[in-house]
Order: C-alpha cells, then structure tokens, then sequence
C-alpha cells in the first residue's frame, strides 16, 4: 500500500520504511516491526505539528496496524514484559498497559486490523467506519466463554478495538482502546487530556489552564467488520427457520444478549426480532445507530432471542425471565427501550400491558386459585397469561406488528405452516389439563389442537382478541413505524404481511408510514425514525 506523495521528506522516508517492512515481515516480524514503529513515529510527530495532515493519519492507522500483525506473527505479547524491537537506524523499547482482568487480556485474542479484510453479505454491501486516529481491529477470543449465559454476552467475542501507539523518545507504548467507552484519544503522550484503554483503566490528567480537547483527536474506529466476521464464522441466521419448526428443542438458546460492555450510565435498547428470524435481522439498525455519536453515548444495544416456534405468549414469559435475570445481575442499570419487529413487537406489548388474571377468568370462569390444575400445569399457565406491565421498561418501538394478527396465518400459506410447526410438549401437556376446564366453548374448540406461533397471529386468535381489550399501561409512551410498500394508500395500506387496521395503535406518541415492505426495520426510513425517537427520549 502506498499514499499519494505527501510534500515532506519525513512521510516520504515512512513510506519507504513501511515498505521495506512489507518486504521482509512474513520471514522477520521483529525486524519488520521496527520499521512499522518508525513509520508510526514519523507520522506521529507530524500530527503533533499539523493536526490536519490527513496523510500523516493515513500513514499513522497503517503503520499501527501493521505494527499488530508483526506482533502476532513473532508471538510477542508486550503486556506481559518489555520487548526490545531493534532496526538498522531506530531501536525501541514496546510496552503495552497491563490489562484490568482476564477479560480485557490481549493474549486471549487473535487481533486483525479491519484495513486487511473484505467485508461481504446482504447487510455489508458498503464499508463504513468512523474516521479518525488510530487502526481498527476485530478481537475475535479464541476459547468460548462457559459462562456466557450469566454474563449475558455471546458465547464468543467479537469486539471493535482500536489501537494506538504513542512514543517518549525511544519508547512505544501500545493501548488498545474501547470505541464503546472513549470516542477520542491522545498519541503525542504529553501531558494533558483523557484515554480509555482496553488493557488500562480509565485515566484523566488535567493540565492547569490548558484544553485537554484541543490534544486530542477522534477515535477511528469499525464497529461492521467485528459484526461481518461473527456472522460469517457463527452464521447464527441459520437457526431461524428450524427454531420456527422445532421450537422446544432450541429452548435453550432464549436469551438476552448485550452487544457491548454494560455501562450503568447508558440506556438499554432491546431489540426483539420477528417470527422465522434471529438477531441477524437487527444488523443494519445496530450498524447505523453505533455510527451516531450521541446514540453510542446516550444507549447500550442488547437484543433478544428465542425460538419463533412458540406461541408468543410463552415467548414473552420467556422475555420476562431474562429481564429479571439482568435485574438481578446489573441492579443499576437504567430504565428499558424495548424495540420489536412483527410478532416481536407482540412480545413487547406484553411488557407494557396489564392484563392481571382478567385472560385466566376469561378463559376458566374462575381464578387461578379457584381452578383445579396440577400445580405445574398451574404455574406453566399463570406466566403465559397472568402477568403485568414490566415497570423497568420506558418505551416501546412498535415495528410492523400485527396487534390484531395477520390475515396471512389464516390463509393457506398459515396452515402449512401450522402443520409444519412441532408442538412442544410442554404446551400439550398444558392444553390436555387446561381443556375440560375451559369455560368457552370456543376458547375449548381452539385448543383442539396446541396452538403455536403462527396461529396465535390469526385475527380470530382469542388471546390476542383478549389482549386487544386490555389498554397499555398509563405513563409508558410508544410510537410506531409502519410499511405500505410505498403505495401511498393509507389507511388501506398494508407491508405486505401485516394490514394497516393491524398495525395501528390509537395513542402512540408518533406514527411513521415508511415506503417498504414487512421488513420496515432494514429501511433507511424506519432505521432513521427509530435513531430520532431514541434522541427525543429523555
């Protein structure tokens, strides 16, 4: 990689030690590293005198980046002990920060600068990344975490990190800094101004009368190809469509999952996909809003997900557990955004709805006290269909969401798809000992069979018709955003899959009719109306 001629003879003498590295750093990484040093440290002292050198940057992030790779390549670990890095002209002495705990500990990772991979797929089709100092990398962890589930994250990380090197004289000190935490960073090492680093705690050192901004610059950083190689490597789409069919056999991966550090001070924004689909569905929103500056700092992004195959009722209760499971591990985090896509959206009305045990009387005559179940039968129903608003939960996202179901599950394509869908054994068992206690005899013809997902989105559905009676809870706003295919005919319109009269709901805070189909949370649109609800929102 070469750039264009820079005018100093200083960028130019980089360039050709940035070079001579190329040519030599598969056979001899340490010597290929001292020059990569020297090339950052030219372009470093550049910056220093001209803060706007935009080759002196571009020469800077290239020659950090390559400064990693030689480092991996002559398995030198710089946070464990100094290394000395030795050239024909220049010689150094490299530390890294020692690192806070075993999580941030780089020797867990392999490390690859984003400059030397190509991003591919449906949602990466154009690379964007945030433009500044310093080379971005995917920190991918080399062993899966066994306790992924009570930390809430993936089983497997896959980080945006940047890094740096700054110079005192001859020695290099190497960070690794979190683009989630810090959005700028210091490399002239002087006094003055703040860092966040991976492998360092949160440092800031004041200089009396002085502007600790003005020694700084933005932190380059590339949150897409962290995201790209995850789904390359997992490939966690392909559990959509078989969760659909086979639901009680992938109970197990119901989950909450946060996609960065928990941060006490940033609101969680949950996003809950729709039926046949997985998390990947989020992808282009979670890409766009980490681009926003005031989103990263204001909102941490979770989502949640669950096999579709469930009828969604049970998919909420399965929705509420997770929520306490991250009350009790993050006592301090701060009151919840809930974003649901389709029947997703459904899992999050029931989070802001107050239904008591007004569906159980509905259904049974009595109360749940007064009615003889089995005692798990008894508890499998109270969760399904006896519950209350989530009081941690601020705000609800509606995105295509069939409040009064879809004429679509009703059609021919609904009962295909109804015969294909397993029924878990648990709801069985449940229907078998609920069913003679029914006080309808409606409510008792529709459980002939054990309902699932996608019959519990057909219009005739009674708990939905039920849910339908119920108002939201008071004080909680929602908005909702809305495909017509860009028909322009609302209030006839429909996505394609979920009618306008289904998707409208009287008292939302806003309403945005967007010109696509079902898939309103892949739209600039929609992904522009949810990015200003979440800056309006105190």
């Amino acid at each position: 990689m070469r750039y264009a001629a820079t005018g100093t003879q200083e960028l130019a003498s980089a360039e050709k030690d940035l070079a001579d590295a190329g040519q030599i750093e598969r056979r001899q990484p340490l010597l290929a590293l001292a020059g990569d040093l020297t090339a950052a440290k030219i372009a470093a002292d550049a910056l220093d005198r001209e803060r706007d050198n935009t080759n002196a940057q571009k020469l800077y992030n290239f020659a950090v980046a390559r400064s990693v790779e030689n480092l991996q390549r002559a398995q030198l670990e710089p946070w464990r002990r100094p290394i000395n890095v030795s050239g024909p002209d220049e010689q150094y002495v490299l530390t890294t920060p020692r690192p806070v705990d075993a999580q941030h500990d780089p020797s867990k990772y392999d490390l690859f600068p984003t400059d030397a991979l190509r991003l591919g797929g449906k949602f990466f089709k154009m690379r964007s990344s945030l433009e500044g100092i310093g080379a971005p990398l995917v920190a991918v962890e080399r062993g899966e975490n066994t306790q992924f589930r009570q930390s809430y994250e993936l089983p497997r990380v896959y980080a945006p990190v940047t890094a740096v090197v700054k110079f005192h004289g001859q020695r290099a000190q190497l960070e690794f800094i979190e683009p989630f935490v810090s959005d700028r960073v210091k490399i002239d090492n002087g006094v003055g101004g703040s860092r966040t680093t991976w492998t360092g705690k949160p440092e800031k050192v004041e200089v009396p009368g002085g502007d600790s901004i003005n020694h700084s610059f933005p932190l380059a950083a590339d949150y897409d190809a962290p995201m790209a190689m995850l789904l390359s490597r997992e490939r966690p789409d392909k559990l959509g469509f078989i969760r659909l069919l086979r639901p009680e056999k992938y109970v197990d991966t119901a989950r909450l999952t946060r996609l960065q550090p928990f941060d006490p001070g940033r609101t969680p924004v949950i996003f809950v996909h729709g039926l046949q689909d997985t998390p990947v569905s989020w992808v282009p929103m979670v890409s766009a809003l980490r681009k926003d500056p005031e989103i990263q700092r204001r909102y941490q992004l979770w989502v949640f997900s669950y096999p579709s195959g469930y009828p969604y009722p049970y998919s909420a209760t399965l929705l509420r557990g997770e929520l306490d499971g991250i009350a009790r591990k993050f006592p301090n985090r701060k009151p919840i955004i809930l974003v649901g896509h389709s029947m997703g959206g459904l899992l999050c009305r029931l989070m802001i709805t107050d239904a008591g045990d007004k569906i159980w009387r509905d259904l049974f005559g009595r109360s749940p006290g007064e009615t003889a179940l089995a005692s798990h039968t008894r508890v499998f129903l109270r969760d399904s269909i006896v519950f209350n608003h989530r009081p941690e939960v601020k705000r609800v996202i509606f995105i295509s969401t069939p409040h009064r179901g879809s004429l679509l599950a009703s059609s021919w394509i609904g009962r295909l798809g109804t015969r294909l869908v397993k029924a878990p054994s648990v709801l069985a068992d449940a229907r078998d000992a609920a069913i003679a206690l029914i006080a309808d005899d409606v409510a008792a013809r529709q459980l002939q069979r054990v309902p699932n997902s996608i019959e519990t989105l057909n219009p005739n559905d009674r708990f939905g018709q039920l849910i339908n009676q119920l108002p939201l809870a008071p004080g909680i706003p929602y908005n909702s955003i809305i495909g017509d295919r860009g028909k322009g005919d609302t209030p006839n319109s429909s996505d394609g899959v979920v009618a306008y009269w289904s998707s409208h709901l009287n008292g939302a805070q806003s309403e945005l009719i967007v010109p696509t189909n079902h898939g309103a949370e892949h739209s600039p649109e929609g992904i522009a109306e949810v990015r200003r609800i979440l800056k309006a929102s105190p």
